[in-house]
């Protein structure tokens, strides 16, 4: 199985939102790598095949953050 890579629209504020959204990224295990960017309102995360879209979708939105849209692989997913 291939790795997944998923990408989340996320509405972020200041550096404390953008920190708690790599928080619990950094505790979801089968996450390989992310890159979380207060910039350009974004989450990209790298996960093995046994994380699913939703299970990030979720894991982002328990830190009370809007997540306006998102991908998996490139395919639009919906929030």
């Amino acid at each position: 199985m291939s790795d997944h890579q998923y990408k989340f629209d996320i509405t972020m504020s200041c550096g404390g939102c953008s920190g708690a959204v790599e928080r619990v990224l950094k505790k979801l295990d089968g996450v390989k790598s992310f890159d979380v960017s207060l910039e350009s309102q974004t989450a990209t995360v790298v996960t093995d095949s046994s994380v699913s879209y939703e299970t990030v979708l979720a894991t982002i939105k328990k830190t009370g953050k809007t997540v306006t849209g998102g991908s998996a692989d490139g395919e639009p997913q919906s929030v």
